[in-house]
């Protein structure tokens, strides 16, 4: 079978994701937004390649999550609960603790940055206690951990569309509900302590649409012959082409405008179907020959979405007075903040105390909380 061996193309794809989100989050100034006391022209080059970055979004790495699940229950099927207590060890033991790590280290940037007060503050605060264990509001890139971890509560879901792949295709309705619903919220309770919340739920239910992709995409990858699998190379390369071609007018308004294009929905639909339409290439291209570099280094991918922010923080304080351009400031942060993360994650995974951190080696103590007797056993 295809998947008896280590599955190098998606090892491709999470180095893929985890580096675009490093990516993503240097190509925006330190308040993330885009250059907007720049010149113009001075935003052409960030933001072209922030196009490019950012076609593998977390949703790919959604996607990815997904498809290792059912491929590991389709190989050891196990009730519902205690796939989720499993999946609750391997996502929320880290996320309760990079939680609490980033709780107290965005104090360095808030100080240098002006707002201490309101840092300190949101410390004692039940309300943003409640958002970052929620809603993974600690970090800009937490958000992650508990959304996955709700999308796959929805599992049996995601099976069906394995036995059943035409509910891959559900995906475009779940992205038409999540534009429909996201403007209805924003518009009605812009400026609610709830819009968060209502946000984050739309996102969880309509984003089970990428799982019934991965489920689909399984069972394509399972049932389909390589030969005919590479036949749609070429499709998938055309239409990822016109949705780049998408990408590029909404990346030219913003240099424009200097403002994100939420509004605009043609860039929509092409940020949100770019990840599939990679996926699905990289898994066309699934049983030719890959780089065996690729799959020692996919581990790492993990460790380097949860830690970057570290070293990003401090280069945005040592950048914040100044006078580089965009640009400059960019491949200031790609060549100090990637190199130091990926030695802090390289160190991280050859500890024994802390590298379940980032998902590698034993879990703690604590992670024994959400076995049952059979399983610890």
């Amino acid at each position: 079978m295809k998947d008896t061996k280590r599955l190098i193309w998606l090892d491709c794809l999470r180095l893929m994701a985890g580096l675009s989100m490093f990516g993503l989050h240097c190509t925006a100034d330190s308040a993330g937004q885009p250059w907007p006391d720049a010149e113009q022209g001075q935003r052409i080059v960030p933001m072209l390649l922030r196009a490019v970055l950012y076609t593998a979004r977390t949703e790919l790495f959604l996607i990815i999550s997904v498809f290792l699940l059912l491929l590991a229950l389709d190989r050891r099927p196990r009730r519902y609960l205690a796939t989720i207590r499993e999946q609750a060890r391997r996502l929320l033991i880290p996320f309760l603790f990079w939680t609490v790590f980033y709780a107290g280290y965005n104090l360095i940037k808030a100080g240098q940055f002006g707002y201490l007060a309101h840092a300190l503050d949101q410390l004692s605060d039940p309300w943003a206690w409640l958002g970052f264990l929620i809603l993974g509001q600690v970090k800009y890139h937490m958000h992650f951990l508990p959304t996955l971890f709700g999308i796959v509560l929805m599992f049996p879901l995601f099976q069906l569309a394995h036995r059943y792949p035409v509910l891959g295709l559900s995906v475009i309705f779940c992205l038409a509900t999540r534009q429909a619903l996201d403007g209805f919220i924003y518009e009605t309770f812009w400026g609610h302590e709830l819009l968060p919340y209502l946000v984050r739920a739309v996102k969880v239910l309509t984003y089970a649409g990428y799982g019934l992709f991965a489920g689909a995409a399984l069972a394509l990858w399972r049932r389909t012959a390589a030969r005919e699998l590479r036949m749609w190379a070429f499709p998938v390369l055309y239409l990822s082409g016109l949705l780049f071609l998408l990408k590029l007018v909404a990346i030219w308004r913003t240099v424009e405008t200097a403002q994100w294009q939420f509004t605009y929905a043609p860039g929509y639909w092409a940020d949100f179907l770019m990840p599939m339409l990679l996926f699905a290439l990289c898994m066309i291209n699934g049983t030719r020959r890959w780089p065996a570099l690729i799959g020692r280094l996919a581990p790492y991918s993990f460790g380097i979405y949860l830690c970057h922010p570290i070293f990003l923080d401090l280069c945005e304080i040592f950048l914040r007075t100044s006078e580089f351009g965009p640009m400059a400031q960019i491949l200031f942060k790609f060549s100090m903040a990637l190199p130091a993360t990926a030695a802090l994650v390289w160190a991280l995974s050859r500890s024994q105390a802390l590298a379940w951190t980032i998902g590698l080696g034993p879990q703690p103590r604590i992670a024994f909380l959400f076995q049952n007797k059979k399983e610890a056993a």
